[in-house]
């Protein structure tokens, strides 16, 4: 190994930003669903995008940013 070479390279700084928009996403999507007075029940809260999509893109994403960790760069 030289002295001057990075522990990951190219590929890896991609697969981090992936796995973060899949992050960010995930959580945008999560957000909202609520509403103005506290005493009135909002059935958007519970539906499908907020209960299996958002997080199953947040796993997602923090799947791919642990194979960006444990991607080995090409010598």
């Amino acid at each position: 190994m030289s002295q001057n070479s990075f522990l990951f390279d190219k590929t890896n700084y991609l697969f981090f930003a992936i796995g973060l928009g899949f992050i960010i996403l995930g959580f945008i999507l999560m957000s909202g669903g609520g509403s103005e007075d506290p005493t009135v029940y909002n059935e958007e809260l519970f539906n499908a995008q907020r209960i299996t999509w958002a997080p199953l893109l947040i796993v997602i994403g923090f799947v791919v940013e642990v194979f960006a960790i444990l991607h080995r760069p090409k010598s």
